[in-house]
Parts: C-alpha cells; structure tokens; sequence
C-alpha cells in the first residue's frame, strides 16, 4: 500500500502531542521544597542508588559538557566511549533477566534469536540540568493542573509539569514534555528493512521550534503552540520536492495540528486536512503518527493509568549509534539493527499505559511506555493490536547534546512483530555537514505557507 506524504508531516510535529484524561492536584510547597534536595533530584526522581548498588546514585555533575568534550556542537564520542559491556543478554540466557526486561524485548529475542541481544554496560547519572529547567519544575509542581477534559495543562514550558505525578494523565503529560531542545535541524534517512531483507530508503529535511523551551524566554502550557515543524521529501524520488509546514498546538480542546503543503505536480501551497493518531507514515507505515517519540498526539483515545517505578534494561547513552564515522551499511542489518552499535543500562523507569477507550478508534489497543525518571524521556514502548497480542515496539536511542545541554534523539527503532519488517528513522551518520544542529535559533517564518513554497521549488 502507497501512503501519501502528508502523513509524515504530522509526525514531524514532534515537540507536541498532550495525553491527559483527568483533573490533578497540585503538590504542596513543603513537597515541592523536596526537589533538588537530599532525597529527590530536580526532576523528581530518587537520587538514591538501588539496593544493590547496579543503579549508581544521581550526581548530575556535568551539564552541556563532559571531560573530554572537545567542541561546541556536532557528534562526541561521549565520556563512557571506552567502557566494555558488563555481559550480554541473549535468547539463550534471557529468561535470567526475565524480571527487568519489557515483554517487547523478550518478544525480539524469541522473534530473532539469532540477531538480537542486549549489550549491557554500566549503569550512570552523571548528566543534570541547567538551573532555569529545574526552577521551572519546581513552580509548576505547585501550579500545573490537568484540565479541559485532560485536553490541556496549564504550567510553565519548558520542561516537565508535574515531577510527582498522582496518575497516568499527569504521567504522559510528562512523557510528551519533558525538556528537550529548543529546535533542531538535520537531513535524515530513514531505512524501511522488510523480512525479505530488501531495504527501501526515505530522506527528509527536517526542522522543529519549540518556542517553550527557548533558553532565552519561557512560555506558557496555555500558549496557542507548542511546536513548528518544517519536512521536505528528498527521498524516495517519488515525493521528492514535497514540503509541509505547520504546527502543533499546546491545548487539543479548541485546536487540532494545523499543516500546509507544497505540492509539487501541481506548483502551489495548500492546507490540509486533519491527520492525526493512528495514520501511517510513509514510506512502508511501519508506524503510526503518534508513535513519534514512542508516543505523542492527541490523548483523547486512551484512558492512562500509571503503573508505578520498575528497574528495566533500557537504550542509555546511546552516542554511537549515531557516529558519522558508522555506515549505514554497519547499522542496518536484516530483522533489527546491529546491535554491536547499542548500549543498554540498568535504570528505573516509570511504566505508562494507556488502554483504548470503548469507542475509540486506534490501531493499538494498548500502549506500554517506559520513561526516564531522571528526564521523563520515553525510551521504550510495546504496543498492543485490537485483539490484545504484542505487535509494534518501539525505542529511541538518545544521546546526551552539548549544544542543548539536555537529551536528543538519535536513530529510533519500530519494529513490527508481525511482518518481521523494521524502520530505522532519524538517522544522520552519512549526512555530513546537515548533521544535528541543535538550539540554532530559527523563527516561525521559516514554517510558513511561503517558506513551504520556497523550499519546494
């Protein structure tokens, strides 16, 4: 099946996406006065190792830099490049790990025993956050709220609403906007591997601004928008010269993601109509528009619930997989990336799940998400199709920006059960010069209808 472009813009609209059901209370300025202290990190998250010490204790110690950080932007190799894994989790010896890995991961190991497996290194929190993101978290934990209807939240952007979080609608509100960069710019490929091993490419130059996360000025949950986003299709020839502009907004009871798109067989701009959720994405729609981030969009679909804390192996500190130095040709293999290129730590994570509402209509019956304590960063999902059998996972191989000063996505992995099919998207290692840019200051002129016609032509 042909999937039109304008699906991938929506997913392109990456730093929005609210998912929240119920109202929430805000925390008590005695319990906000904990953030940053003894017990708890900034975030929220415990600053304590775990009982047996495989989890270190929170440091936070380097923030936008790290010994041996050698220049102000573009690829590291990262401060643990030299570390060995400390053993591998296999399809032999998995069942050994059953307690701390997802169903997703055991899924791949029975699905590819020969291909996939786990390289697990030692587990760090040494990388912190600048003193106007832990600031605003610490306000916000005294006055955001979930409201319309979980539709929206009120709170200061930039970086997480609620660092104790009472339930699952303030849970995804945190996994959709935890702080991340302020925009970002790249050419990226996208490589879809099917079961046959034949592979078919996709490239795109992508732009985001989010004006909540700008360093220089904070915004508001209640501002009209949360993100601009810009994609022009270079790849596959089909599309190429296609652009689309737009941009999400932050409240999804009186708005919806607004795009407009430049066409080139007919020469001309025009807006088009809403697409959201479940919609698949070119070019083999191996995922779904939400799945963006493992998920963002409108929440409406989901009831969440928040199932707790659990010790999880996750994708941490992943530099190099996203080395300019690595070929594509090193990095996409038949059933799954090489997985000689991904590190694995030990972390506690909070789990989400978000359960389809009767009558709603999705793809997924059921999402499981696994975020971050220390940055409320979704690093994992396993995703459910309507009769309640795993089908998609999902994760995001992230390292640590010095140009940010904060996490940044890397290539992200959507694997598809069924078909025995993957896609590897946003990755930048053959791109040179267009490699990440990040926090480079852009303005909304550059998402608009004109800025779509100029770069279509």
């Amino acid at each position: 099946m042909k999937f039109k472009p304008v699906l991938a813009s929506f997913l392109l609209a990456t730093m929005a996406g609210l998912s929240a059901q119920s109202a929430s209370a805000k925390v008590s300025a005695e319990k906000a006065a904990e953030l940053a202290g003894p017990k708890f990190t900034c975030m929220g998250a415990e600053k304590a190792a775990n009982k047996d010490g495989t989890i270190p204790e929170y440091s936070g110690k380097w923030v936008g830099t790290w010994p041996g950080q050698t220049k102000p932007y573009g690829y590291e190799p990262g401060p643990y490049k030299d570390e060995k894994p400390l053993f591998t989790i296999t399809a032999q010896n998995y069942s050994k790990y059953a307690d701390k890995l997802t169903e997703g991961q055991k899924a791949l190991f029975k699905k590819y025993p020969q291909s996939y497996k786990m390289n697990v290194y030692q587990s760090h929190r040494d990388f912190g956050h600048k003193p106007w993101v832990c600031d605003t978290v610490k306000k916000n934990a005294v006055t955001a709220e979930v409201v319309d209807d979980g539709l929206g939240t009120t709170g200061i952007s930039g970086a997480i609403p609620f660092p104790f979080p009472t339930n699952g609608s303030e849970a995804v509100w945190n996994i959709i906007n935890p702080h991340r960069a302020y925009t970002e710019q790249a050419v990226c490929d996208i490589a879809d591997v099917y079961a046959n091993g034949s592979i078919a490419w996709g490239r795109n130059k992508f732009m985001t601004m989010n004006p909540g996360n700008n360093p220089a000025k904070r915004g508001s949950y209640t501002d009209k928008i949360n993100a601009y986003f810009y994609t022009g299709y270079l790849l596959p020839e089909r599309d190429k010269g296609f652009v689309a502009v737009g941009y999400q907004p932050n409240n999804f009871s009186n708005d919806a993601t607004q795009s407009w798109q430049y066409q080139p067989g007919i020469r001309r701009v025009r807006q088009a109509p809403e697409v959201c959720c479940d919609y698949p994405v070119p070019p083999a729609g191996l995922r779904t528009v939400d799945d963006d981030y493992v998920f963002n969009g409108s929440p409406e679909r989901y009831t969440w619930k928040l199932v707790g804390k659990k010790e999880v192996y996750v994708p941490y500190h992943n530099f190099k997989i996203n080395d300019p130095a690595l070929k594509y040709s090193d990095i996409i293999k038949p059933n799954t990336v090489n997985p000689d290129y991904v590190r694995y730590e030990l972390h506690r994570v909070w789990v989400v799940e978000g359960s389809l509402k009767s009558g709603m209509r999705h793809i997924y019956s059921k999402r499981t998400l696994y975020a971050d304590e220390d940055s409320w960063i979704a690093l994992w999902a396993d995703n459910q199709d309507g009769r309640g059998q795993l089908w998609r996972v999902a994760f995001v191989n992230y390292f640590y920006s010095q140009e940010s000063a904060t996490w940044h996505r890397g290539a992200s992995i959507y694997h598809d059960l069924t078909s025995g099919a993957y896609e590897a998207g946003y990755l930048t290692n053959e791109r040179g010069k267009d490699w990440w840019r990040i926090n480079v200051p852009l303005t909304p002129a550059m998402f608009t209808p004109e800025a779509a016609a100029r770069g279509g032509h």
